[in-house]
């Protein structure tokens, strides 16, 4: 594995207050894309007393070669509990804005969409304050599981595009560019209300015009936020990075994205899809959709 150059070095949390998060979570039996995905801001996110919930999981029936989420583990059946104890966990942690993620389950007729409805409305029951952003699969291209997850009225519908298109078949074999866009552009017809989000790792071999063009491409759906960071490879067994972007590269992205017109873009080498989300809520107050 490459050496990571000194940007991409994180300071040691304060263990006491992660400690609290971790007690909470092994309390609700809850698992996090910042442990299962191995996130390199696990302790930022820890100590500032969030995180990212993983529902539907730990297993994954995909293979992404970039992912250090299980896919090795046969999924198990929905737990008809875990949006109750992930409400339960919203209301402890005193969350202002909550991001739930989950693994793929393309083994269920709609991918999941009724786990995500169930988490909204347990949490609108406990914390009804609280925004609620969904980081969602692509569903298999399921469009009447998606109306059902936006007619739960997340504030946030953030589906990422992770990479290039040239790239996908190495690094998204099971998913597919257009169907991607797709899924982004129908979540703002069919809810307008709605702030649509994605993101983009670099690294993997993509060029400045490709990344781009991808940005372009988003805008054409008219997608709200884009995240951009450095892919970091979890293991031997992963896609290896092909280069580290120097921060200043990311900081043009941002000032390109800005000025093709979304209305944030959160870009550097450490940015994963849910670091610092709960600044939408500023966004929404610049912003307000009806």
């Amino acid at each position: 594995m490459a050496v990571k150059p000194d940007w991409l070095r994180v300071k040691a949390p304060q263990w006491e207050r992660v400690g609290s998060v971790k007690e909470i979570l092994r309390d609700l039996a809850l698992n996090t894309v910042c442990e299962e995905a191995s996130c390199p801001n696990i302790g930022e996110c820890f100590n500032a007393g969030t995180a990212t919930f993983l529902i539907m999981g730990p297993a994954c029936t995909r293979a992404c070669p970039y992912c250090d989420i299980d896919f090795e583990k046969k999924p198990k059946p929905l737990d008809p509990t875990e949006p109750t104890r992930l409400a339960e966990a919203v209301r402890r942690m005193k969350l202002n804005h909550v991001v739930i993620t989950s693994v793929n389950r393309d083994d269920l007729p709609d991918g999941g969409a009724s786990q995500f409805v169930e988490c909204i409305e347990n949490i609108r029951a406990v914390s009804p304050h609280t925004t609620i952003e969904l980081l969602i699969p692509d569903l298999c291209g399921n469009w009447k599981a998606l109306e059902i997850i936006l007619l739960s009225q997340p504030e946030v519908l953030n589906h990422n595009t992770e990479t290039i298109p040239r790239l996908y078949r190495r690094v998204r074999p099971q998913a597919n560019y257009e169907r991607t866009l797709e899924l982004l552009k129908r979540s703002r017809e069919i809810a307008p209300w709605v702030y649509t989000k994605s993101g983009i790792m670099v690294g993997l071999g993509e060029t400045d015009e490709e990344i781009r063009q991808v940005m372009q491409d988003l805008r054409a759906v008219d997608c709200d936020i884009l995240t951009i960071g450095q892919y970091l490879q979890p293991s031997q067994k992963h896609l290896q990075v092909s280069d580290f972007v120097r921060p200043e590269q990311f900081d043009a992205w941002q000032a390109f994205g800005e000025k093709i017109g979304f209305l944030q873009v959160v870009s550097s080498p450490l940015t994963r899809s849910s670091y610092h989300a709960e600044q939408v809520r500023e966004l929404m107050q610049r912003y307000p959709r009806k």
